[in-house]
């Protein structure tokens, strides 16, 4: 018996180990290196040596005034597109599981602007923002949106950011919605029904706490995805309409993700690009483990 336990043992490690040297390969020792050159005045460009500066990237990267304005309307999107994409991808879900004819055809639609590619999807909506709307609308005599283009001031055009954002993407959430929505028991909703309970009762005291455990799942998924948006924000906006922050003329809507690409490939400080990376996974990672906490401590309350 102990030497079939030390087989399997062995036959799953050999099985584990492929998998466990990819992911170190790609994630682990390039996250260990790219938090060793944080701490040095590595660039981009030919240098002789590389020497150790300590904490001077991150202190630059903190009074970077463009690096603050990033952080501000990354989790100005972030917030709204949670919201967004989670009422909209909830609201189809409810949509696409009642006796709707062709529901099939209705979630398969809803799901696929999900597989175009973000950099696609961002042009695709530039040329509906620049293009479509503006003559629709004058065609139509709304001279606001005819003379006013989403993408030209950096309010609106943060707007447009998330109004894709929540197109490509609420078609996947909805998906998860479906499948937590599918395994609510009838037996309990024809309880409730038969007990003269209302629609909105049966679906704030049945449906709601047992897709409770979905909830936590979409919102780590759009929380994590807000934050790392970079394809649809570099083809819709790119740098984005100029704005005045702190007394500063600076790109309106650069997130965070592009703000790092830029500082890297644009300013060529490749290190002080690294230690914002490092703040940004900090970040990151802090907000995705209190927003599961907090869901999974409500998942118990109900």
């Amino acid at each position: 018996m102990d030497k079939d336990k030390r087989m399997q043992k062995l036959v799953f490690w050999l099985f584990l180990i492929p998998a466990l040297g990819s992911f170190a390969m790609v994630q682990i020792i390039p996250f260990v290196i790219g938090l060793y050159y944080s701490f040095t005045d590595w660039s981009a460009t030919a240098q002789p040596v590389i020497s150790f500066v300590g904490l001077k990237n991150y202190s630059d990267a903190f009074k970077d005034i463009t690096f603050l304005y990033s952080t501000i309307i990354t989790t100005i999107y972030t917030v709204a597109n949670i919201i967004l994409v989670n009422i909209v991808s909830f609201a189809l879900a409810l949509l696409v599981t009642t006796q709707i004819k062709g529901r099939n055809f209705y979630r398969a639609g809803f799901f696929l602007p999900n597989v175009i590619g973000g950099i696609i999807l961002g042009y695709i909506w530039q040329f509906i923002f620049n293009q479509f709307i503006p003559r629709v609308s004058s065609l139509w005599g709304i001279t606001y949106l005819a003379d006013n283009l989403m993408l030209a001031d950096s309010r609106t055009a943060l707007l447009a950011l998330v109004i894709v954002s929540t197109w490509q993407y609420a078609g996947y959430i909805m998906m998860i919605y479906v499948a937590a929505l599918q395994n609510v028991p009838r037996d309990l909703i024809e309880a409730a029904q038969i007990d003269g309970a209302s629609p909105w009762q049966r679906f704030k005291t049945i449906t709601i706490p047992m897709v409770r455990p979905a909830f936590t799942i979409t919102l780590f998924l759009t929380l994590v995805n807000s934050f790392k948006q970079f394809d649809v924000n570099t083809s819709l906006t790119g740098v984005g309409p100029s704005t005045m922050f702190m007394g500063r003329a600076i790109n309106g809507t650069t997130l965070l993700a592009m703000n790092i690409s830029n500082t890297s490939l644009v300013l060529r400080n490749t290190a002080m690009a690294q230690a914002k990376a490092i703040i940004f996974f900090v970040v990151l990672v802090v907000f995705s483990l209190l927003q599961v906490y907090f869901s999974k401590r409500k998942e118990v309350e109900l």
